[in-house]
């Protein structure tokens, strides 16, 4: 008796481009990362930044400031620290320290009290004062106002001189990169590194230079109230169209 032969298993169809929109997050962020054009995503970089400012019109650095001094001395207690923490601590320490002087002389371990509850406060403590003394012994006692003489200031990095730059003497020399403007700029596929250097280094070709201090303020922005880690808000989101990472 012949026996019958099996149907042949029917190959399987490759996935049509259009399917791409329903793989997983990671890999469609990853596509299009490959696929976008430098123009086309300059032309996506300034709409977003176009409907961030339309949603936070009052987007701004969130360390209370009055000079390029204090906003120095709170950018560097704002490391692994919260800018409502810092604004707390600044204003009693700004009385006791108004000016650079006053800082380089101040004792360590009353220093370390006033901003304990920063965290770190060791540390940040002997980065103040290096700072202060720093700025007393070589720039008269005055913030200088460029990249070079910035970060050669104890407990002063590339960061913290961009945000003293951009928002102190309003030169936009750099991109501030944060744990939010790492998280949008991603999810928002304009860059696919998680490195701070990197980050800023894919954002600055696609941003005109005249918006590189407000990008930061309109990333983080958005980063606090809709696009939060680990869920982002997407269905009330004004990029939601020009996010390949959207979940709506």
């Amino acid at each position: 008796m012949a026996t019958k032969k099996k149907p042949a298993a029917k190959k399987r169809a490759k996935t049509p481009a259009r399917k791409l929109e329903k793989a997983p997050t990671a890999k469609r962020v990853a596509v299009r990362l490959g696929r976008e054009s430098r123009q086309a995503k300059r032309a996506r970089a300034a709409e977003i930044v176009r409907r961030l400012r339309g949603r936070h019109p009052d987007a701004r650095c969130s360390l209370d400031h009055r000079n390029a001094y204090e906003l120095l001395t709170a950018t560097i207690l704002s490391a692994q620290c919260t800018d409502e923490r810092v604004n707390r601590v600044t204003p009693a320490l700004f009385e006791r320290y108004p000016a650079p002087v006053d800082l380089a002389g101040a004792r360590q371990n009353e220093l370390e009290d006033m901003i304990k509850s920063t965290g770190f406060f060791r540390n940040k403590a002997r980065s103040l004062l290096g700072m202060a003394g720093a700025l007393v012994d070589r720039h008269q006692g005055k913030v200088p106002d460029t990249m070079q003489d910035l970060v050669g200031l104890p407990g002063v990095g590339r960061k913290t001189a961009n945000v003293v730059l951009g928002n102190a003497f309003g030169m936009n020399e750099g991109v501030v990169v944060d744990t939010h403007v790492t998280r949008v700029a991603g999810r928002l596929a304009l860059t696919r590194h998680r490195d701070p250097v990197k980050i800023e280094q894919d954002l600055m070709p696609v941003v005109p230079r005249e918006d590189w201090t407000d990008l930061s303020h309109l990333f983080i922005y958005h980063g606090r109230a809709t696009c939060k880690a680990p869920t982002p808000l997407c269905g009330r989101c004004v990029l939601v169209d020009l996010c390949p990472s959207a979940r709506v």
